[in-house]
C-alpha cells in the first residue's frame, strides 16, 4: 500500500493508520533526511525477524543484520545506551537532527535480538518531519536499515513509487514523502574514547 503524507506538515489521520500497522507488527518503508529506509516496531521480534528475512539474511539471525535504531531526540537516545563522555554528547547534540548514524554502546534496554558480541548500536535520529513524528507517535525507536537499489551504478532507489513497485508484496505500506536522496548517512563510531569516521556520507565532518 503506497501513502502519500505532506513531508512538511504529516496528516494525523494516516501518521495514525501507520502506526497502527506498526503495533499488529507490520513493516513500512519511509523517507529520512538521507535514503528511504525500511522499518518495524522495535519491541516486535517477528517483525523485525521478517525484516531480516526480506534483507536476505541467512538463519533470520536479526542480530547480525545492521540494523539502527531511529529515536526522536537526544533524550530518547539515552534510554538504550551506555553513558557516553560530554564530548560525544556536545557532539551528538551539534549533529542532531540530522544526516548522521551514531555508534553508541548499548545497555540492557536493547532486546536481546540486537545484543550481539559488540554490543553496540546504530542510533539516528533523522531530520525528517514523518520520521520523527512516526516515533513519537509509537512511543518507542522504529528498527531501521536503508533500502537498496539492484542497479549496480544508483545504490539506493529515490522514487517512492519504484519503491513501491518493488516492495509492495513483501511491506506493508509504503510511504511517499517525495522523492529520497541516494547518499546515505554519515556513520560516527562512538564507542572508544574518540569518535572515529567509519563512513562518510551526507552529514558533514564539521561537527566532529
Amino acid at each position: 500500500m503506497l501513502i502519500q503524507i505532506h513531508p512538511e506538515n504529516p496528516e494525523g489521520r494516516k501518521i495514525a493508520q501507520i502506526i497502527t500497522t506498526l503495533k499488529k507488527g507490520g513493516i513500512i518503508i519511509y523517507p529520512t533526511d538521507t535514503v528511504y529506509s525500511m522499518a518495524c516496531d522495535m519491541n516486535n521480534r517477528k517483525a523485525v525477524e521478517r525484516m531480516a528475512q526480506i534483507k536476505g539474511i541467512k538463519g533470520i539471525k536479526a542480530e547480525k543484520a545492521n540494523f539502527s535504531l531511529i529515536c526522536y531526540d537526544l533524550s530518547h537516545i539515552s534510554d538504550f545506551t551506555v553513558q557516553f563522555g560530554n564530548n560525544i554528547y556536545k557532539m551528538m547534540k551539534r549533529a542532531l537532527p540530522g544526516p548522521y548514524t551514531f555508534i553508541l554502546n548499548a545497555n540492557t534496554s536493547i532486546p536481546k535480538l540486537f545484543k550481539s558480541k559488540k554490543k553496540t548500536i546504530g542510533i539516528r535520529v533523522p531530520d525528517n518531519n514523518i520520521a520523527r513524528l512516526l516515533v513519537k507517535e509509537l512511543g518507542n525507536p522504529l528498527v531501521s536499515t536503508s533500502v537498496h537499489d539492484d542497479d549496480e551504478i544508483l545504490e539506493y532507489i529515490t522514487d517512492p513509487e519504484l519503491i513501491n513497485e518493488k516492495y509492495e508484496n513483501r511491506v506493508d505500506i509504503v510511504i511517499d514523502g517525495g522523492y529520497g536522496k541516494n547518499e546515505a548517512s554519515t556513520i560516527i563510531d562512538c564507542t572508544g574514547n574518540e569518535a572515529e569516521v567509519i563512513r562518510e556520507g551526507i552529514g558533514s565532518l564539521d561537527v566532529i
